[in-house]
């Protein structure tokens, strides 16, 4: 169990929290929600005593360890992968080290000979000897290669480096696990596997992320953040959405019962109270009258952006054609000889373990690469607006962001141009910041600006929920469901596929593809996902064989 009592955080005059009392138990996974800047990330700081609040306090069940998904990419850059891991239960890292130094001394004693021994029985007893084993366990469900594990933190990606830190709050089986944005940099095989184990965790989860569907999956309580307050729901993501809608809707309309009983009553008050013979229920009516109070309705901190494609041309039968596609780059074949058409009503989601493969498709239908082998050809009645994965060399400059986003409007009025900035939640003069400076969201939201300007009716996007908070990555769902034209995408976002997506295609690891017109769940449990994993077991296999 942990729980905040009287918890409140202020910078200067703004109280971020104020009188926070909420109480986490133990079998129970609790989804951290609220707005950009509600404080989701500070409060999470708080309770694992990273942070001090103003006032209150943070308790902790006697005994039990707590463990935090770590945030600092560089922190255990001398550490190996497998240490790593093994150090996220520091008391058995500990005992571990200083076994190391005593054996490894020259001049053994008597007295070293009882502290090892004392070493060994609590290391026993904290099951240290399959320590090792069970941290490649988390790092083999994560999709970590065997090949990391001995490699010192420093020479690891830092796509690996966040399934290690993972891994490492994951191990040991805590009391109370700290998860804040676990999913980031998951592929779907990865959030899939990091789903069943916190479904099965039988302690206590507190996480923070925007991903709907994976909070539908493991949470079984949601915590929301709004105006300095965290009220405590039962049930997931979905049910604290219908509940706080309907609660609203409940004390909207009891309002509106109070507001029409004040009337009747001011309305007899007024009629009667200069009449001798009904003075006295004027008064009654007074005194109920004073009674009344009015609920007072606060609307939520949270802001949805309004995001909207409209294609400005209708488009045609013939949409993409790809013959033979083929890239190798530093070494590894990422796309081999890819054959796939498009039509007119599809809404594809390209998936798979590689990230660089898929990334690589994109910038070679967009134009920004060439192929090593093969061709693709664009209908004559498609215009297409790309949105990139990485768009740091957009952003390289000190332009402001309503000068930018005019250069690819054909209306070349302020007004018209920063009304998209408007509907992605640039207000007023946010509209005259300058590129370089904004954050990763702010960054998402001008790109998703300039495809709405752009008025294309072919949408590729690589990981356009990266960044996004809640609210923006329903408005973007809710924009790419409604879109009338083709789509290409991915997302990590299992929630997004699901309901965008009526065809699959998987580049696979031997950068072939597999290609389904179906769902995404459908695809989960479709015959060619269970082939495509046997045979990929098998070759694993015969490799390690080999």
């Amino acid at each position: 169990m942990i729980q905040a009592v009287n918890v409140s955080l202020r910078f200067g005059k703004k109280a971020l929290f104020e009188d926070v009392n909420v109480k986490f138990t133990e079998g129970n996974c609790y989804g951290l929600i609220g707005a950009n800047g509600a404080g989701k990330s500070t409060f999470l700081r708080i309770l694992s005593g990273a942070l001090e609040p103003t006032t209150g306090d943070i308790v902790i069940s006697p005994g039990q360890r707590l463990s935090v998904l770590e945030q600092d990419h560089f922190k255990y850059d001398d550490y190996t992968v497998l240490d790593t891991v093994i150090s996220g239960n520091a008391r058995l890292y500990e005992i571990m080290k200083e076994k190391d130094a005593i054996y490894a001394k020259p001049d053994f004693s008597d007295e070293d000979g009882v502290k090892a021994a004392e070493l060994e029985a609590e290391f026993a007893e904290m099951d240290g000897w399959n320590a090792e084993s069970d941290a490649q366990t988390l790092l083999n469900g994560l999709s970590v290669d065997p090949n990391w594990h001995y490699s010192v933190m420093k020479d690891v990606p830092t796509d690996i480096k966040v399934k290690i830190l993972l891994a490492r709050a994951l191990f040991g089986n805590p009391d109370i696990l700290i998860l804040d944005e676990p999913t980031n940099h998951l592929d779907l095989d990865a959030i899939a596997w990091l789903e069943e184990f916190l479904i099965n965790f039988e302690n206590t989860i507190i996480v923070v992320s925007h991903d709907r569907y994976f909070l539908n999956k493991v949470c079984t309580h949601t915590a929301d953040i709004d105006y300095g307050k965290i009220q405590l729901y039962a049930g997931n993501y979905d049910f604290w959405y219908e509940s706080s809608q309907l609660i609203m809707k409940q004390r909207k309309e009891a309002n509106k019962k109070k507001e029409e009983q004040i009337k009747e009553l001011k309305e007899f008050i007024s009629r009667f109270a200069a009449n001798a013979s009904k003075s006295k229920q004027a008064t009654s009516r007074k005194k109920a009258l004073e009674k009344i109070e009015l609920d007072d309705i606060r609307p939520s901190s949270r802001k949805y952006p309004y995001i909207d494609f409209r294609p400005k041309r209708e488009i045609g039968n013939e949409v993409l054609s790809v013959e033979n596609l083929t890239k190798t780059i530093d070494g590894e074949l990422l796309l081999d000889h890819l054959t796939f058409n498009l039509n007119s009503t599809d809404k594809v989601a390209l998936v798979g373990s590689n990230e660089a493969a898929k990334s690589v498709l994109f910038q070679i239908l967009a134009g920004q690469m060439e192929p090593d082998e093969g061709s693709y050809k664009w209908g004559i009645t498609t215009s297409q607006s790309y949105f990139p994965k990485d768009n740091s060399k957009i952003f390289d400059n000190d332009m402001i962001i309503a000068d930018w986003l005019t250069q690819f409007s054909e209306i070349k009025d302020a007004t018209y141009v920063r009304g998209f900035l408007g509907r992605m939640l640039f207000a007023g003069e946010d509209g005259n910041k300058k590129m370089r400076v904004l954050s990763g969201g702010e960054r998402v939201r001008v790109l998703l600006s300039r495809m709405m300007i752009e008025g294309s009716n072919v949408l590729m996007l690589d990981e356009p929920t990266d960044h996004l908070d809640m609210e923006s990555i329903t408005a973007l769902n809710t924009g790419l469901t409604k879109f009338p034209g083709v789509l290409i995408f991915s997302s990590r976002d299992h929630q997004v596929v699901q309901t965008t997506a009526n065809r699959i295609i998987e580049i696979l690891p031997n950068g072939t593809i597999v290609d389904k017109v179906s769902s995404y769940d459908e695809y989960l449990e479709s015959d060619e996902m269970a082939r495509k994993r046997t045979v990929y077991s098998t070759t694993e296999d015969e490799e390690e064989d080999d």
